[in-house]
């Protein structure tokens, strides 16, 4: 992964790119396939506006160099989605045991609990024009992939590419 992201960075540098200054660029991405680990939540905000959140599980499994037995380490993740059109999409076909594939960026928030004490959640976030979500079981856990995107624009169907368009998104340019 580190020499694709030289090889980005080094193309980033050519004359097509000039308008980039790699010295001050970063990157949040976060990509995840994993399990959703219970039925999405699904909360308005004041303005109506539907907010989805779920717990979504990654595992990685090996084997033992020194007792052969299989070992499993399993890392849990939150997920909130703000996109309006992933929110229905995760409203109407993720439940638990869901697999996923997702992409949205880290944050962190700071929160005050009923006791008065801050504490921060770390959170994987879906919004605008860069949020991907591609269930990969689908609906039967028998057919395709089924793919959404806060980025363009068609309705769901069963194809295997699909897009949804979020009209207010802002133009990342």
């Amino acid at each position: 992964m580190l020499v694709q992201a030289n090889q980005f960075l080094k193309l980033l540098e050519t004359p097509h790119f000039s308008i980039f200054n790699t010295a001050n660029m970063s990157i949040n991405k976060v990509i995840l396939v994993g399990n959703v680990g219970q039925d999405p939540e699904i909360r308005s905000t004041q303005d109506g506006r539907e907010i989805a959140n779920f717990s979504l599980a990654t595992s990685e499994s090996w084997k033992d160099k020194n007792s052969g037995e299989k070992k499993e380490k399993t890392e849990w993740h939150r997920v909130v989605i703000f996109s309006p059109g992933l929110v229905g999409i995760v409203k109407n076909y993720v439940k638990k045991g869901s697999k996923i594939y997702l992409e949205g960026s880290l944050q962190t928030r700071k929160w005050t609990d009923s006791s008065g004490t801050e504490k921060y959640t770390t959170e994987i976030v879906l919004q605008n024009y860069s949020a991907v979500l591609q269930i990969l079981d689908g609906r039967d856990r028998n057919s395709s992939s089924d793919s959404y995107s806060s980025g363009s624009s068609a309705k769901p169907s069963r194809s295997n590419d699909i897009h949804i368009e979020d009209g207010d998104d802002e133009i990342p340019f």
